[in-house]
């Protein structure tokens, strides 16, 4: 069990290898989880709701949809907004 998000769960993706999960929330947070360990990052930026997030192809960014009319792009290693 991966917990963290204060608010309901919206949106998760996985890499293909499923070593990471990538989950937003209408906590306005997006979060990273290392599958192996169960530890996360925590990514805010939003000022909304998180209702979409995406790894991209080679994993190295997250995509991230919200209420607050934005998509942003998220460093995985990071977490910065790039």
């Amino acid at each position: 069990c991966f917990t963290g998000h204060t608010d309901g769960v919206t949106s998760v993706d996985m890499s293909l290898d499923g070593s990471i999960i990538v989950s937003g929330s209408r906590d306005k947070a997006v979060r990273v989880w290392n599958v192996a360990n169960k530890k996360c990052r925590l990514i805010k930026g939003h000022t909304d709701g998180v209702n979409a997030v995406c790894l991209s192809a080679n994993e190295k960014s997250i995509f991230s949809g919200s209420n607050d009319e934005t998509v942003k792009m998220w460093d995985v290693s990071s977490g910065e907004l790039m």
